[in-house]
């Protein structure tokens, strides 16, 4: 494994799981000087009361012992509600679907915990990232990582040269099956361990019962966007996203085909749905997206040609971007794209660079 420099102090960010246990494994076996360092982001209680935070720790503790790497606790909760959560609830207010993890990468990840390492005496910090990183011309590039199906720029779209300056991600060149394949060689507690799902401060919860006790919203008339016909009562326009198709609750209407959300009218309380998942509300033919951050510190040569996606998982779609001002542009997709939703990251590539990504303010009209 190519890293910088041996013989320096890392401090790795350690959940728990499976992947930072390799990543400090990789770590110590090249020769650097391992701190292992788990961030409380959120006090979460089990069915039982017991705070699963606790749980994960006490895999770190294990994983670092079995290591020989000394291992600490921060508590990021305080940061993480001002800077992570009160956005994720701002934007729900708004009607968009926001996406904290990029903003808990930027804030929390690369930002309070890259400052807490320093303070330790770091030369760099290190996650369990599948991502990797270069440099060319004296830029540090964010690529794609080896394991395509587990890349993880998406969410790391909102990073700086500074902030990948002091960054190593030790497993963006292995497949999941290699890292799994690593930890039951080495031996390590967490090698089968299951991997996490889901935004972190809500897990495998229900997510409506979950933002239902932080946000108050009204139950209202869902009506198709076609003819203004009401078909139901819809339980509150935070609890819905663009494109969505289960639990809308008005099967066995029209002709049969699944319904979608394509509309929220925020005012006045209406959810708006089409039939099909092919009618031409639920696509549109660009967007414009603000908040830009360009890793290499600016944008390519206006206009330009790049992929992009939409959502995590989503394959690179061919795009043109024309830049507004500094902070917002334009993005014409190639082809017509479906559930685009405002809150979410447009990120853009160029191969396996990730160039960056803004948040999707509003979608270009409908294709007729």
């Amino acid at each position: 494994m190519k890293m910088e420099t041996k013989d320096c102090k890392v401090v790795l960010g350690m959940s728990g799981g499976v992947d930072s246990s390799v990543a400090a494994l990789l770590l110590k076996e090249a020769g650097y000087d391992v701190i292992g360092l788990f961030m409380q982001n959120w006090q979460e209680l089990d069915e039982f009361g017991e705070c699963t935070a606790a749980e994960d720790f006490a895999d770190v503790k294990r994983v670092c012992d079995q290591l020989a790497i000394p291992a600490y606790a921060v508590n990021f909760e305080k940061e993480y509600r001002e800077k992570v959560f009160n956005y994720f609830l701002s934007e729900y207010k708004r009607g968009r679907t926001p996406n904290p993890d990029v903003l808990c990468n930027r804030e929390i990840k690369f930002g309070d915990f890259l400052e807490k390492a320093l303070e330790y005496g770091a030369d760099f910090i290190a996650t369990g990232h599948y991502a990797r990183k270069s440099m060319t011309n004296d830029k540090f590039q964010l690529l794609k990582a080896v394991d395509l199906n587990k890349d993880q720029t998406y969410f790391l779209n909102q990073l700086n040269q500074a902030q990948l300056a002091k960054a190593l991600f030790p497993i963006g060149h292995l497949t999941k099956r290699e890292i799994r394949e690593i930890a039951d060689r080495a031996g390590l507690v967490t090698a089968q361990k299951k991997d996490s799902t889901g935004i972190c401060f809500i897990g495998e919860r229900n997510f409506n019962q979950f933002i239902g006790s932080f946000l108050k919203s009204s139950p209202g008339e869902i009506r198709s966007l076609d003819d203004e016909r009401v078909l139901g009562i819809h339980q509150g326009l935070i609890y819905y996203t663009l494109g969505q198709r289960r639990g809308i609750g008005v099967g066995g209407q029209g002709s049969g085909e699944p319904w979608f959300v394509a509309k929220k009218d925020l005012p006045n309380n209406v959810l708006y749905i089409v039939q099909g998942e092919k009618h031409p509300a639920l696509y549109s033919k660009g967007l414009v997206a603000t908040n830009l951050n360009w890793i290499a510190g600016q944008a390519p040569v206006d206009p330009f040609n790049c992929t992009a996606k939409f959502r995590y998982r989503q394959p690179d779609q061919a795009v043109t971007v024309q830049m507004i001002d500094d902070d917002s542009c334009e993005v014409v997709f190639g082809q017509p794209q479906k559930a685009v939703t405002p809150g979410q990251f447009v990120v853009f590539y160029d191969g396996d660079i990730c160039l960056g990504g803004g948040t999707i303010d509003t979608v270009m009209e409908e294709i007729k």
